[in-house]
């Protein structure tokens, strides 16, 4: 093209601490900055040729109407909401519905996971309109560091010589909390730590129940609170193993933050993870094979270092590089498909 194309981000994704959604959009800012062919804004005005939405607002949805292609970032579908919220029945069904209009208003759709693409043809919305970029991680912000490492340990009172298992994300149902508590528990001589909190208060689904878990955990289980991300790299480097029992996520940024440190990764065995993670990676289906796996790694140098070597390949495809080269085809290629919705300067 002969010309910069305009990006319009709109976008409240980083309004709140402790969301995934909100460091895979600050990650593609900082991306799509080092990218001269796009004049890239974010929440200014609605001239653009391309109006990027990241967030399901509804002045996003009524900005959708006007000049310009309409692409849909789809970090969640409305679905992957139970487990998260808790809002009475009718207001839920509202909001799910209110979710599929607007993925269905967009020209165009991003996926964060190529599993998510059979869900949202089912929806109404056409294969050829839905595209799968990753997310992705800068490694020059999240990298192994010793120094760190002890610092971070000391900060938070944990042992220096302890085998440590870290937990990423909200405080949340979905996320397999209480699962973490309860293998913690069987291992009782690991320190057990989660960094996240509830964004979203007691509208969080499981509130009072977790609230207690959260303010009187076992004497090995650490909640340190939601983390701002330019703290995160600390986190990740006083850990030995990043511990993600989710139930459902859609392609969680802890997991590309930690194997850049190459840390052992252990999943629930979940569809979701196999296309984007290729095999490199821990998975059990239940609490007694989480415990089996930690107890292994913990355990079994040898065990561990294959681990960490398979963290390390899932850094290496998802590199900055790769998911530039991505955009830079992307965006060129949907505002040639919409002639009639460019505008005339």
């Amino acid at each position: 093209m002969d010309k910069k194309l305009r990006i319009l981000m709109l976008s409240t994704a980083d309004s709140v601490e402790g969301q995934g959604v909100g460091s895979a959009y600050k990650e593609l800012l900082k991306l799509l900055d080092d990218c001269p062919e796009f004049e890239v804004k974010v929440n200014k005005g609605n001239k653009c040729d391309i109006r990027h939405v990241h967030t399901v607002n509804p002045t996003y949805f009524l900005k959708m109407n006007r000049k310009g292609v309409n692409v849909a970032y789809v970090h969640f579908l409305p679905d992957t909401l139970d487990g998260s919220l808790k809002l009475p029945k009718p207001i839920f069904a509202i909001f799910k519905w209110y979710v599929r209009k607007f993925y269905r208003k967009a020209d165009e759709i991003v996926v964060v996971n190529p599993i998510f693409i059979k869900p949202l043809v089912e929806m109404g919305i056409k294969e050829e309109n839905i595209t799968y970029i990753p997310n992705f991680v800068d490694h020059n912000d999240f990298k192994k560091d010793e120094g760190l490492r002890k610092a971070t340990r000391e900060k938070y009172g944990l042992k220096q010589d302890a085998f440590l298992v870290l937990g990423v994300g909200q405080v949340q149902h979905r996320k397999g909390v209480l699962d973490f508590i309860e293998v913690a528990k069987k291992n009782p001589d690991v320190s057990f730590v989660w960094a996240g909190g509830f964004s979203f208060g007691r509208i969080t689904d499981g509130y009072k129940e977790l609230e207690k878990v959260y303010s009187n955990p076992p004497s090995n289980v650490k909640f340190i609170g939601i983390i701002k991300r330019e703290e995160m790299n600390a986190v990740y480097n006083m850990a030995d193993v990043l511990f993600m029992p989710s139930y459902n996520e859609l392609f969680p940024m802890a997991i590309l933050e930690a194997v850049n440190l190459s840390r052992p990764v252990l999943l629930r065995d979940l569809e979701l993870y196999e296309d984007i993670l290729f095999g490199n990676y821990l998975k059990a289906s239940d609490n007694d094979g989480f415990s089996a796996q930690i107890a292994r790694l913990r355990e079994d140098p040898s065990f561990y270092e294959e681990a960490a070597q398979k963290s390390a390949a899932i850094a290496d495809y998802y590199s900055r590089e790769h998911v530039q080269a991505l955009w830079k085809e992307y965006y060129p290629r949907v505002y040639a498909k919409y002639p009639k919705k460019r505008r005339k300067s």
